[in-house]
């Protein structure tokens, strides 16, 4: 497929080094733009570009950028982006460590629909609740014992399915979180976050979320 990755932080980086291992067509974005990209360009074979450049004609795009800096993406990042562009949302709120308050989320928004709503696309939430190390280091195949699965959260059935396969191929266990609305299941302070829980062991954890956040969660 053809992937657009924004953001090549500790995920965006580890997403771009697998999927360009797996044989996907990789661009890549920034905020300091494409000059200071040439190294993991050399080191994976993915293409820089600037994000309005490298979402058109990517099956998948993956916005990995702090939650801080969504409002600060070009307004017009999704124009004649066709609407079966699948947009996933990998981030988390860190008000405290990095973000700063954001009302909306503080009030009770999903962090996913409030990064939906500033990019005017659906969005599907996963790779937000692993490290990036182990999401570099620990997939492994289908079956295997002690797979970790990752949680999906999303309402378009067909671009949720397109994802759960991409989580499988990267040697995870998908597992439907339900729709967006349910994504603070997921969300950092619940029981799914940082956990590396098998698919039995993750479902109960989203079952187990609580919607009220942590002190160490809030600004």
């Amino acid at each position: 497929m053809n992937i657009a990755i924004i953001g090549t932080g500790n995920i965006g980086g580890t997403l771009t080094r697998r999927l360009t291992t797996l044989g996907h067509n990789v661009s890549i974005a920034n905020s300091r733009g494409p000059a200071s990209l040439q190294d993991l360009a050399a080191e994976t074979g993915a293409k820089p570009g600037t994000a309005k450049e490298i979402v058109h004609g990517a099956d998948i795009v993956i916005v990995t950028i702090p939650q801080k800096n969504i409002p600060h993406l070009p307004a017009d990042l999704f124009a004649d982006v066709p609407e079966t562009t699948v947009v996933i949302d990998t981030g988390n709120y860190y008000p405290k460590q990095r973000d700063g308050k954001i009302a909306e989320i503080e009030e009770g928004m999903p962090e996913s629909r409030w990064v939906e709503k500033h990019l005017g696309r659906p969005v599907i939430k996963v790779f937000n609740n692993i490290r990036a190390q182990h999401l570099l280091e620990k997939g492994l195949p289908a079956g295997a014992p002690g797979r970790i699965a990752l949680p999906v959260a999303g309402d378009d059935p067909v671009a949720k399915q397109k994802v759960m396969q991409l989580v499988d191929e990267l040697g995870f266990d998908p597992v439907d979180a339900g729709g967006l609305d349910e994504s603070w299941r997921q969300q950092p302070g619940t029981p799914c976050y940082g956990a590396d829980l098998d698919a039995e062991g993750l479902r109960k954890a989203l079952q187990a979320a609580s919607p009220v956040r942590t002190a160490e969660w809030r600004a």
